[in-house]
């Protein structure tokens, strides 16, 4: 009794004050979302902003404080992408404090509740069913069926007792313990899987390498025709320091898709609003484009493809009793224990209600324990029934009575017996013989919509594995129930000894299992070298490093606070069903914005050649202001319109070949156009508002016609889209015209309007419809090779 006593005795305040000194408490366990000032200099210390900042401090020097308005732009960009991340993070870090719980502790002065961060080293801490484990610690007292799925993978209970280890991040699921706390902080086993996870995760994201490689091209060859424009108007055309300053700011700004990056945060900021009002939160904005290209999914068994909950797939009755007696028995035996019922009991409750078994009066409760592995009751009538595995209700010698009618049962099932025995010992061990009275098999409740959800999946063309920490045969059997093709291609990965053969599973089999975190981070990387685009979908602390690892992530709101931590995407009720959702709204998303980058990139060609030609043939004949009003009314409104618009076909191509296609016809009909206008206007003595002006409205020609063609088929909104963009052209270059720099018009340049913008169209049709029907034909011979592919990769 006294060696009892001293293990159960807690740490006084001041042994407490001491470990806290030497900071040995549980702080800092798992990993965290990116902090505000984090967030804020992601967003806010980036190229873009920094060229867009000097050429405003230029424009500054020249009081033409108006011309400054491209910097609205990137405003308006960098309060899109730093409030949407902030939403995120708070509404992640909010499910994170939902889903903490307070832990009792023993200490010297009495029992406390106080929060896992606050235990320190050597703590003795009580936890019952439900508790997750804090800290890892050593069992001193009681006997528990522990689930330990979010470290493993594996769903299966473990029995455990005094002087056994318990992990961190594992849960109670029958019976209460008191242990000692061994490991604190970074030491934990969970701590020290969040630990490999804590790197930077790059973004995967075509559009945004592809934005950043032009505003890096942009830049480097802004620097120089930038300079050689102010030089040229400076040195040789005698202009003054402010005009050479303007026309040099409105050159590198037209370079410089600006627009193009504040529509990507908006439509990406769009989508993700979209999506949160189903309960689906995106911590990365950019990952609504990965999902929507992902050629493969893997998924985590437990909480993905099953409900995390167990469910009964069949009661048998053994000869001389019914079904009804068992499903009686059980139910009787379930009730009278519902107090600490673990996920099996939980199971038959659920089956009990739905069956609507009357309820038994009971004398007596038996609980679970895991050291005798059954539980049972008395009822009022006497009898003694138990539930629990054969080996130990029955005894070893008859434990083939209920192998005989397990056969019928899937190998994968649980099976438990139901018996009557002649009573129970004052310490709950059975007494006397027990009668046989069924089985009933216990399985992983697979979601009501996960067939649909692998159907759509299959249907898009997406390959899917299964990767878990739970038995082969188990997942195998649960993934061929919910729909995913060639589940019986499963592998065990306690066998896949070197990284050789890790690799050359991936190839075969399609459903991996026993797996540890780091295999599942190195199938992954295996898939990766395949060039495939991955998404990973996990809840527990064992899923952390894949989902780090692949392209995107997805995370159940119900699993571990580093699983959401570092996932792209939370689910945050839970339901699967919503991935659907989100690869159509992304599809929507990256397809509209593929359609209307081609407006942006437009400028961006069009201008920097033009600054080259006009180094050698002066003046550049735009200011910023002009800029500004091609870029709203030919660029900005109708981009924007176009990309809201429903679009759920499957993204294809490069995003940079799919805008290419659209643009160049344009850009080289504009600058046709507009050389056009630099030739004949020197000849007939045009001045440089006469210039300026004929050159806004020759672009805004071709601007129009290439709405018309990507608006194709005309819709009644894109036709009244047409309309408004001819209106806003037309008042700005009229009614607006001073505050535009806009002169009226002559004859001689109404003429070179008329001939040049005709002819600039018609060039542009022309270029346009070669320039598809080429990619058109490279799609196609794409498609017959990834046809070939996957041909051969059925066979």
């Amino acid at each position: 009794m006294a060696e009892k006593n001293e293990a159960l005795r807690g740490l006084t305040d001041a042994e407490v004050a001491a470990r806290v000194a030497e900071g040995r408490t549980n702080a800092n366990t798992d990993v965290k979302t990116k902090s505000v000032r984090q967030i804020v200099a992601e967003h806010a210390l980036t190229l873009f902003n920094g060229v867009n900042l000097a050429l405003a401090v230029l424009v500054l020097l020249t009081g033409q404080y108006r011309n400054m308005l491209f910097m609205c732009v990137v405003g308006a960009n960098l309060l899109i992408g730093v409030s949407q991340e902030i939403r995120a993070k708070r509404m992640v870090d909010k499910l994170t404090i939902l889903t903490q719980k307070e832990v009792t502790v023993i200490r010297a002065s009495g029992e406390r509740a106080i929060a896992p961060s606050e235990l320190v080293a050597d703590d003795l801490m009580r936890l019952a069913h439900g508790d997750q484990v804090p800290a890892d610690a050593l069992i001193v007292e009681g006997y528990v069926s522990m689930n330990e799925s979010l470290l493993t993978g594996e769903a299966k209970p473990v029995s455990k007792g005094p002087g056994d280890e318990l992990l961190s991040g594992s849960f109670v699921d029958a019976g209460s313990l008191v242990a000692r706390v061994t490991r604190v902080g970074a030491e934990g086993y969970a701590a020290r899987i969040n630990a490999e996870a804590k790197y930077v995760k790059a973004v995967r994201s075509e559009i945004q390498d592809t934005l950043r490689a032009i505003i890096r091209l942009g830049t480097v060859v802004l620097v120089p025709l930038g300079l050689g424009l102010f030089l040229r108007s400076v040195l040789m055309d005698g202009g003054s320091l402010n005009d050479a300053i303007l026309t040099s700011v409105a050159a590198v700004i037209g370079m410089i898709p600006q627009g193009l990056v504040l529509l990507t945060s908006s439509v990406l900021a769009i989508a993700t609003f979209r999506l949160g009002r189903r309960m689906v939160l995106v911590q990365q904005a950019y990952c609504v484009e990965t999902l929507a290209r992902v050629d493969t999914l893997c998924l985590d068994k437990t909480g993905t493809i099953t409900t995390g909950e167990m469910e009964v797939a069949e009661v048998v009755a053994a000869p001389g009793s019914t079904p009804s007696d068992v499903e009686r028995s059980l139910a009787a035996i379930v009730r009278a224990n519902e107090a600490d019922a673990n996920e099996t009991a939980r199971a038959i409750l659920r089956y009990a209600a739905e069956k609507n078994l009357p309820a038994t009066p009971v004398a007596r409760v038996v609980p679970f324990s895991s050291a005798r592995k059954f539980s049972g009751c008395v009822t009022a009538d006497g009898r003694a029934l138990v539930m629990g595995a054969a080996a130990f209700v029955l005894g070893a010698g008859r434990a083939g009575e209920a192998d005989a009618l397990a056969r019928a049962f899937d190998a994968t099932e649980r099976v438990l017996v139901v018996g009557e025995a002649e009573g129970f010992l004052d310490d709950g061990a059975l007494c006397g013989e027990v009668t046989l009275l069924g089985c009933v098999a216990i399985r992983d409740e697979i979601r009501t919509t996960a067939p649909d959800t692998m159907r759509y999946f299959l249907d898009q063309g997406v390959e899917l594995r299964v990767i878990s920490g739970d038995d082969p045969r188990t997942v195998s059997a649960i993934a061929a129930r919910a729909g995913v093709p060639h589940a019986e291609r499963y592998v065990d990965a306690t066998t896949l000894a070197t990284p050789e053969e890790l690799d050359a599973a991936v190839d075969t089999a399609r459903v991996f299992g026993r797996v540890t975190p780091q295999q599942k981070r190195e199938l992954v990387q295996a898939l990766h070298r395949r060039g495939r685009i991955v998404a990973m979908t996990g809840d527990g602390v064992n899923d952390v490093l894949a989902l780090r690892e692949a392209d995107c992530s997805v995370a159940m709101a119900s699993g571990s606070a580093a699983a959401r931590n570092v996932s792209e995407i939370v689910l945050a009720d839970n339901d699967f069903s919503h991935m659907p959702e989100v690869v159509a709204e992304g599809r929507r998303s990256i397809n509209n914005l593929q359609r209307s980058a081609a407006l942006f990139l437009v400028k961006t060609v069009f201008t920097a050649a033009l600054a080259l030609v006009c180094i050698v043939m002066p003046p550049y004949p735009f200011i910023p202001i002009q800029m500004s009003l091609l870029s709203t009314a030919v660029i900005g409104i109708p981009s924007f319109v176009l990309a809201l618009e429903p679009n759920h076909e499957r993204v294809r191509g490069s995003f940079l070949a799919n805008v290419l296609a659209r643009s160049l016809p344009a850009s080289a009909a504009i600058l046709a156009a507009l050389f056009s206008e630099l030739v004949v206007g020197r000849a007939l003595n045009h001045s440089f508002d006469e210039i300026s002006t004929v050159c806004t409205v020759l672009v805004a020609f071709v601007g129009v016609a290439l709405i018309w063609r990507i608006s194709q088929p005309l819709t009644a909104l894109r036709a009244a889209l047409l309309a408004a963009i001819v209106s806003i052209v037309a008042l700005g270059c009229t009614v607006f015209a001073p505050f535009f720099e806009i002169v009226d018009l002559t004859g001689s340049m109404g003429v070179v309007i008329v001939v040049a913008g005709l002819v600039a169209v018609a060039f542009f049709n022309w270029m346009y419809n070669r320039s598809l029907a080429g990619y058109e034909t490279n799609e196609h011979f794409l498609r017959l090779v990834r046809r070939v592919e996957g041909k051969h990769d059925g066979e």
